[in-house]
């Protein structure tokens, strides 16, 4: 019978070290604990409706000076694809308007207790980066840093990755290849189901990626193909409450309806007098939300039946740019469901 060869001392000590200080998988990454005692915070969102604690946005500033008067009929605004910038709107930018209505968004999150996290200088020659929500998605655990789809962004995510970086938020991915994702077209339903945009902003391979990371989280994916060029699943249904959400029922397949209908989810409809901004809110709490203050009586007379209370903020000279208080905002942290 062969005999093993003796354990040198430093073979014993290598051991009875593993033994004493050994590998520690248990608890996970994104327990409570872990993160708390890692990266300082309970960082994650598992859901779009509960208690929001910590958002990420940027204050718009130099970077609007790119915009010159320069009309392009074609998209109804202003814009220049050779130099990279668009402003969907009938008049030029405002720049202190927009700094004031911002600034007014920012108060009334802080007056909720939510910590405002603020992304420092734009993007080089980028003049969209107030936008946050679309280049950054919160999850359980931290946040996945996307990857813009037009030209004219493509770039915000480098200010946005130094912002969680210096917040301490870890970042569990970023889109690569040819993956192109903007989290306008991405939602909570719940903590294991969430559902995205297939649109031209949010490409098969940039669902894909995605994909593969919420399923790595115990997350199911509903994919929903948007009609046209429609980019963004915001702009349609929108979380307000626990199994209830805002939706124009026009922008939506079938398909997806009837999914929330016999989960038995309370659908809000949205009056056609309403445009997209008025579904374009902001929930801070369960049942509370954060809402443009253009929004139609029969929208309002709706929320109030369904129990829903509304902050109003005037955010027309950011809206006419092209995206309202959901597009400005990124959650980071809040309280599960």
């Amino acid at each position: 019978m062969a005999h093993l060869p003796a354990m040198s001392e430093h073979e014993y000590r290598e051991n009875k070290f593993f033994e004493i200080f050994g590998s520690v998988p248990e608890p996970a990454f994104e327990s409570e604990a872990e993160l708390v005692d890692g990266w300082g915070r309970n960082w994650g969102v598992s859901n779009d409706v509960g208690k929001l604690r910590a958002v990420l946005m940027h204050r718009p500033g130099v970077e609007m000076s790119v915009v010159k008067n320069r009309p392009l009929q074609e998209i109804g605004g202003f814009g220049d694809p050779d130099e990279g910038w668009y402003w969907i709107g009938k008049t030029m930018p405002d720049l202190p308007a927009m700094q004031k209505a911002h600034d007014a968004l920012t108060a009334a999150l802080k007056a909720e207790g939510v910590d405002v996290i603020m992304v420092g200088d734009a993007a080089k020659g980028r003049m969209k980066q107030i936008f946050t929500r679309d280049s950054v998605i919160g999850v359980e655990g931290g946040a996945i840093v996307t990857r813009l789809a037009r030209r004219v962004r493509r770039g915000e995510e480098l200010p946005v990755t130094r912002a969680l970086a210096n917040a301490g938020c870890p970042i569990l991915a970023t889109l690569n290849g040819t993956a192109v994702f903007e989290g306008g077209g991405f939602a909570h339903i719940d903590a294991k189901t969430a559902v995205c945009s297939v649109s031209v902003a949010c490409n098969p391979e940039g669902v894909l990626q995605l994909e593969r990371l919420l399923n790595g989280m115990g997350v199911t994916l509903i994919k929903v193909p948007m009609p046209g060029y429609r980019i963004h699943i915001d702009g349609s249904f929108m979380m307000v409450d626990v199994e209830t959400a805002i939706v124009n029922k026009n922008e939506l397949p079938y398909v997806f309806i009837d999914y929330l209908v016999k989960r038995g989810m309370k659908l809000i409809e949205l009056p056609p007098e309403d445009n997209g901004f008025s579904l374009n809110c902001l929930a801070v709490a369960p049942g509370r939300l954060i809402m443009h203050t253009t929004t139609s009586p029969r929208l309002a007379d709706r929320l109030d039946q369904a129990g829903i209370s509304i902050i109003e903020v005037d955010y027309e000279a950011v809206e006419l740019g092209g995206g309202g208080i959901h597009c400005s905002t990124a959650p980071l942290i809040r309280d599960p469901i």
